[in-house]
């Protein structure tokens, strides 16, 4: 007797793309799924550092933070009706969080977002969602990329007449800033991204 496989069914898009209220809809998606100009966007399965990165960026900014500012990690920024990002990790505006049903928030209410740099999300992480950000009026925006089995994290700051990022450091140990809040932070901590046993 012949076995049948099912088949996959993919999400088929309506013409125009999917809106910012599809992902809120759809069925199945699998989790993390992003929409960027209408397209859905999956996300592959993360590494280690990237888990462990987002883990340490995500405690010392909670511990940082002050009462009027809360940080979510892998919850949506609505940017507009076609768009949908998921930043590894943010920080928005107290009076923003309507719920423990809510699933995502306004650019208007974000204060920070960061991106953990992947082998499928680089292009991403760099260029379009960067662009989405700062057109959305996000002030401050932090990119982390490995090198050798270390952390280096980017910060960027909106440069508000241009709607566009400029960088106001490069740190490859130590992260120290005064904008959007005081916060240091060492991504090689334990809880963090480690060197890897192989970048000797």
């Amino acid at each position: 007797m012949m076995t049948v496989v099912p088949q996959l069914e993919w999400p088929r898009p309506p013409v125009g793309g999917y809106t910012a209220d599809d992902l809120d809809r759809l069925p199945n998606l699998p989790p993390h799924t992003e929409l960027i100009d209408g397209s859905l966007v999956f996300v592959s399965p993360q590494t280690a550092f990237h888990t462990l990165t987002m883990r340490v960026l995500e405690n010392r900014l909670t511990r940082s933070a002050p009462p009027d500012l809360m940080v979510f990690r892998e919850m949506n920024i609505a940017i507009d009706a076609r768009n949908r990002q998921e930043p590894d990790v943010m920080v928005v505006c107290d009076h923003a969080f309507t719920g423990l049903a809510q699933t995502a928030f306004q650019p208007t209410d974000v204060v920070l977002a960061v991106e953990v740099v992947s082998a499928d999300s680089e292009a991403r992480d760099r260029e379009s969602k960067p662009l989405k950000y700062a057109g959305a009026g996000i002030p401050h925006f932090w990119r982390v990329e490995e090198a050798r089995g270390l952390p280096v994290v980017y910060v960027f700051e909106l440069e508000p007449a241009r709607r566009t990022y400029a960088v106001t450091g490069i740190y490859h140990e130590q992260l120290k800033v005064a904008v959007p809040f005081p916060v240091e932070i060492d991504p090689r901590q334990r809880g963090g991204a480690r060197a890897a046993p192989d970048a000797e």
